[in-house]
C-alpha cells in the first residue's frame, strides 16, 4: 500500500514532491524497480499492480502497455458533474469522454475489470478552490470525500503513440524517455457553467516527411484526440517558447522535425482550476490511468475522406489539413478555370495546387485585403475594365459569410466609382453588407508598413492575407503595361508596394490572380510570361505573390476562390482543424455560405451594374455584357455553372 502523500525526505526509491509543471522526480533506481522497456510489453493489469506497489521508477506512463489506451482523470463533486460532462461534449477534441462514474464509484467497468481509481494512477494532484495544493501517490486517505465525487475518464494521446510508430513515425518523447511536452494556448474552449479555460496541447516533433503518416495514424482515433489541431509555428497558438513547457518535459527536436500539436486532456486540469471547486483531483499530467482496452482504431490510408497535409507558409511555418476528396474537387476547379479561351499561352503559367494552397491560407485568415482595378482603357473615362471587380466582389461575399473582415484597396481616382458599384451590388442582392474601400498613395518610405500594420509595427499586422485580382502589376522597369504594351503608369497607384512590404512581415500571405502575366502577384511566373506571352518581355509583372492563381479570365479565378473556400469550410477535417477541435462544428452554417457563392443571376446583375457605370470589356473595349471580349452568355455563365456543379 502506498503512502497517501509524497513528502520528502523519502528513502532513495521514493518520489519527491512535484512542482506544478512536472510529473515525478526520481532519485535512483533500486532493486525491484521495473524499467520502461519491460513496461512496454506488460498488460495493463500488471502495470497497475506495479503502480500500487510503488515499483515503477519512470516519471510518466508514455509507452507503457503499448497498444492499450490510456486516460486522463478528473474527479469533481457530483454537483459539478453534469456541467463538466457538457463541457467535455462541447470540446470533444481535448476532452473525449470515455466514461463517467457514479458518485463514489472506484471502478470503471467499460475500461478495466479490476481497477481502483484511488491507487491506479502513477501520480495525482489535489486542488482546493482551483489552486494546486499537492501531489499524491494515492487517494486512499480521501476515500470518504470520494463518496460524493464523480470520476471522468478522458481519452489520452499516449494511446495513439503505438499506432504512429507502426507507420514508421518516431515518437521523440518515448525515444528520449521523457514526458510529452504540454503547453497552454490562447485558444478559448467553449464555456459551460463554471468551466471556462483555454485549450492545452501536446507537442510532438515529427520529421517533415512523416507528417502525413502521423496525421493518417491519429485521424481515426477520435476517442484519443484524433488528428493534430496545428502543425507548424507555435505562434499561431499563442505559445511563445517551446523551451518552456507548462506541463511535462521539453522534448528535443531533431534536424528536419516539425512541431505538431494535438489537443490535450490536461485541458481538463485547466477546467478544474477555472471552476474553483473546494476540492478536486486530477491525474498528474503524464501520469495516466492505463485501461484494458486495446487500441483498434486502425488508420485507413486509402479512404478518400482521409486527410492530406499541405504546407501553406514557410515563414512562419504553417501547414493545414483537408480531406483528399475536397482537395480533388479544388484541383478540378483549378483545372476548369485554367482554360485559355484566347489562346494566349496562359497554360504555360499554371502552377499545380496554387488554388488549393492559397485558399487554405485564406481559410485561416481572419482579415483579408483585396485589390483590383486595371485601367487598360487609358483613353476612356472610366479607364477600368469589366474583369476584376466581379471576381473581387465574389470573394468578398464569401469572406463576409465566413466571418472574416474584408476591405478593398484601389486607385484613388476609382474610389467613388467603386463605392457606387458596391452600393448597387448590395441593393440588388449581390453583396449582403458594404465592403470598406481604401486608397493607397505610398507617399513616404514607411507608408506601406504603416498601412499594413498597427502603428507601423510588423508584429501587429492589420491583414492576414492580401489578394490581387486583375490588378495592374509593376514591370521590372517600374512601369505598368496593358497587354498591348501601352504604359498606363499615370493611372495606377503604387499598391504593389503593399505586396512587396508584406514579404517582410511575418504572418501576412499574398495571392495574385491573373490571366496574362501583367497582373500584380504574377511575378512568381515572370520567366514563363516572358517566354510564352505576347509582349511578355515588356509587360511581365515583377512583383511576386506567395500564391499565383492563373485563370482564362481573372474573374473566373475569383469565382474559384469563393467556391474553394465553401468546400474547405464544409470539409469536416479542415473545419475541425480551423477551430482546433474546440467548440461545436460550424457545418450548420453551410446554407449561409452557399447563399454567398457566385451564381449566374448574381454575376449577370453585377456585370450590368458595371456597364451602367461605363466600364468596358478588356479585350474589345465594348460597353456591353461581356468580359475580355467573351459574352456573358454562354461563355461566363457556362463557367459559373461548371464551378457550381463541382462545388454544390
Amino acid at each position: 500500500m502506498r503512502s497517501s502523500r509524497i513528502s520528502p525526505p523519502l528513502c532513495p526509491a521514493r518520489l519527491h514532491t512535484s512542482p506544478p509543471n512536472c510529473a515525478i522526480y526520481i532519485t535512483n533506481r533500486v532493486p525491484g524497480m521495473v524499467c520502461l522497456n519491460s513496461l512496454r510489453s506488460l498488460i495493463p493489469a500488471a502495470v497497475r499492480g506495479l503502480i500500487r506497489q510503488n515499483r515503477i521508477h519512470v516519471r510518466n506512463t508514455s509507452g507503457m502497455s503499448a497498444g492499450y489506451n490510456q486516460a486522463n482523470v478528473v474527479i469533481l463533486h457530483k454537483s459539478l458533474a453534469d456541467d463538466f460532462e457538457k463541457f467535455c461534449q462541447a470540446n470533444s477534441g481535448p476532452l473525449p469522454l470515455l466514461y463517467r462514474s457514479g458518485p463514489g464509484e472506484r471502478k470503471c467497468p467499460p475500461l478495466s475489470g479490476d481497477s481502483d481509481i484511488r491507487t491506479d494512477c502513477l501520480l495525482y494532484r489535489r486542488y482546493e478552490d482551483g489552486v494546486y495544493a499537492e501531489s499524491l501517490a494515492s487517494l486512499e486517505s480521501y476515500t470518504e470525500q470520494l463518496r460524493d465525487m464523480v470520476t471522468f475518464y478522458l481519452g489520452c494521446s499516449f494511446s495513439f503513440e503505438s499506432a504512429v510508430e507502426k507507420l514508421g513515425v518516431p515518437v521523440r518523447n518515448v525515444e528520449q524517455e521523457r514526458n510529452v511536452s504540454m503547453y497552454k494556448t490562447a485558444v478559448r474552449c467553449y464555456e459551460v457553467g463554471k468551466f471556462s479555460c483555454n485549450l492545452v496541447v501536446t507537442m510532438r516533433p515529427i520529421p517533415q516527411d512523416k507528417l502525413e503518416a502521423a496525421v493518417i495514424a491519429t485521424h481515426p482515433m477520435k476517442k484519443y484526440h484524433g488528428a493534430p489541431v496545428h502543425i507548424g509555428s507555435p505562434d499561431f497558438l499563442g505559445i511563445k517558447d517551446l523551451q518552456k513547457a507548462d506541463y511535462g518535459d521539453v522534448v528535443e527536436m531533431r534536424p528536419g522535425d516539425v512541431p505538431v500539436f494535438w489537443a490535450c486532456g490536461v485541458t481538463g486540469v485547466e477546467a478544474v482550476v477555472s471552476c474553483k471547486s473546494p476540492l478536486a483531483f486530477t491525474h498528474s499530467p503524464g501520469c495516466m490511468f492505463i485501461t484494458d482496452v486495446k487500441n483498434e482504431d486502425a488508420p485507413d490510408p486509402c479512404t478518400e475522406e482521409g486527410p492530406i497535409v499541405v504546407q501553406i507558409s514557410s515563414d512562419p511555418l504553417h501547414y493545414s489539413l483537408v480531406s483528399q476528396r475536397i482537395a480533388e474537387k479544388i484541383r478540378s476547379l483549378e483545372e476548369i478555370v485554367g482554360i485559355d479561351p484566347g489562346n494566349r499561352g496562359i497554360k504555360n503559367l499554371l502552377i499545380k495546387d496554387e488554388l488549393l494552397k492559397c485558399c487554405l491560407s485564406l481559410s485561416h485568415a481572419k482579415s483579408v485585403l483585396i485589390t483590383t482595378g486595371f485601367p487598360t482603357h487609358y483613353q476612356q473615362v472610366p479607364p477600368e475594365e469589366t474583369d476584376g471587380p466581379p471576381g473581387a466582389i465574389a470573394m468578398a461575399a464569401m469572406f463576409q459569410a465566413l466571418g472574416k473582415k474584408v476591405a478593398i484597396v484601389t486607385d484613388e481616382h476609382a474610389i467613388d466609382m467603386n463605392r457606387k458599384i458596391v452600393e448597387d451590388a448590395i441593393a440588388q442582392g449581390v453583396l449582403k453588407t458594404a465592403v470598406p474601400l481604401l486608397s493607397y498613395k505610398g507617399e513616404t518610405p514607411n507608408s506601406a508598413l504603416e498601412f499594413l500594420c498597427e502603428n507601423g509595427d510588423p508584429s501587429a499586422p492589420r491583414f492576414d492575407h492580401l489578394v490581387a485580382i486583375e490588378r495592374a502589376g509593376r514591370a521590372s522597369d517600374g512601369n505598368y503595361y496593358n497587354a498591348r504594351k501601352i504604359n498606363i503608369k499615370h493611372l495606377v497607384d503604387p499598391i504593389d508596394d503593399l505586396f512587396v512590404a508584406a514579404q517582410t512581415i511575418p504572418g501576412i500571405s499574398t495571392t495574385g490572380i491573373g490571366d496574362g502575366g501583367n497582373e500584380l502577384g504574377t511575378g512568381k511566373v515572370k520567366k514563363a510570361v516572358k517566354k510564352y506571352i505576347r509582349n511578355g518581355d515588356t509587360i511581365a509583372c515583377d512583383v511576386a505573390a506567395d500564391f499565383t492563381v492563373i485563370a482564362g479570365v481573372s474573374n473566373w479565378g475569383g469565382y474559384a476562390v469563393s467556391c474553394a473556400l465553401y468546400l474547405l469550410n464544409s470539409c469536416e477535417i479542415h473545419e475541425r482543424y480551423l477551430r482546433k477541435a474546440t467548440g461545436f462544428p460550424k457545418l450548420s452554417e453551410r446554407e449561409t455560405w452557399a447563399s454567398s457563392l457566385p451564381s449566374i443571376q448574381k454575376e449577370e446583375k453585377l456585370l450590368a451594374i458595371l456597364v451602367n457605370h461605363g466600364i468596358r470589356s478588356g479585350v474589345s473595349g465594348n460597353l456591353a455584357m461581356e468580359v475580355d471580349g467573351l459574352p456573358f452568355y454562354n461563355a461566363h455563365s457556362d463557367m459559373i455553372k461548371q464551378l457550381l456543379e463541382i462545388t454544390v
